[in-house]
């Protein structure tokens, strides 16, 4: 018993140790609480953020699927399996994916509408076009060059109702009350006006339409929350290093979790935002968080 509990001391020491080597002591001090102008630990300008968050993923563009399947160890696949079943997609739905430039969660919803309308008329494939249509919407036209390689791959190039559109979070092109659903996966983090974005998802969504994120979060229990920091600062950005040449990028990503709100905090904010019937999920202890909202 004394020496599994030296263990876990030696485990807890080694862990605060490896952190403290990459997070400065500015990101505990609670004058930085902006998230507006941050940039990972770093504070920047507004206007300089949106810029060097897409230098960040043009760079990991061609490598994202790989190292999101390297970083959580296939996980990111259920997770987002785990969004599209909460969001139970429908026949004639007008839906929109903001920051999904490489279409997972788009193909995912497709397929889940398809394989709907096939069970409702018996095995017949329907006919979709004229009702359905899903919007990817991504301001970084690497992600999106992606997507759609991935959508040729796939057959779905042929789709009149998959379209794809380069636009900011902030600022949609949508109309108002244009749409039954909005998601948004591991993107919202890396806006420089979370509360911005969520304005504009309440603002270009029909009453009864809902609001879906997914979102690497915080993890509470203190153990593991240790374990995982070490993973996270030691392992991803070097994984980054090995596989895209690309350490930096790796590093903004997880520093830019810790920098995220809490979930609780963003369930505020997106009641502020005028969502009701608020609520959250954590998977995997925290690691990730679903957040979802309805406009009434």
């Amino acid at each position: 018993m004394a020496s599994s509990l030296r263990s876990l001391s030696k485990a807890r020491e080694f862990a605060r140790t490896r952190i403290s080597r990459f997070i400065p002591w500015t990101f505990f001090d609670s004058s930085l609480h902006s998230h507006a102008t941050s940039f990972g630990f770093k504070e920047v300008h507004e206007e300089e953020k949106s810029k060097m968050v897409s230098d960040v993923f043009r760079k990991v563009a061609s490598n994202y699927d790989i190292m999101n399947d390297l970083m959580s160890v296939g996980l990111h696949r259920l997770w987002k399996d785990k969004l599209v079943s909460k969001l139970t997609p429908f026949h004639g739905m007008k839906h929109l994916d903001v920051a999904g430039g490489t279409g997972d969660i788009a193909f995912r919803v497709l397929e889940r509408i398809n394989n709907v309308s096939r069970t409702a008329t018996e095995g017949r494939v329907p006919e979709v076009e004229n009702e359905t249509q899903v919007y990817v919407c991504d301001i970084n036209v690497d992600m999106l060059n992606v997507g759609k390689k991935r959508a040729h791959e796939r057959g779905y190039d042929r789709l009149n109702y998959l379209h794809w559109v380069e636009g900011d979070a902030e600022a949609l092109s949508f109309e108002d009350c244009s749409m039954d659903a909005y998601t948004i996966a591991f993107g919202i983090r890396n806006v420089t006006h979370i509360e911005q974005a969520l304005a504009e998802a309440y603002r270009v969504l029909k009453r009864g339409g809902r609001f879906l994120c997914l979102e690497l979060s915080h993890v509470e229990m203190p153990v593991f929350k240790q374990i995982y920091d070490c993973y996270s600062f030691s392992v991803i950005p070097s994984l980054g290093k090995l596989v895209a040449d690309d350490k930096e990028s790796y590093q903004y990503l997880v520093e830019s979790i810790r920098r995220f709100p809490s979930q609780e905090k963003f369930a505020g904010m997106i009641s502020a935002a005028g969502f009701e019937k608020v609520e959250h999920e954590n998977l995997v202890g925290g690691v990730v968080s679903i957040h979802s909202g309805v406009k009434f």
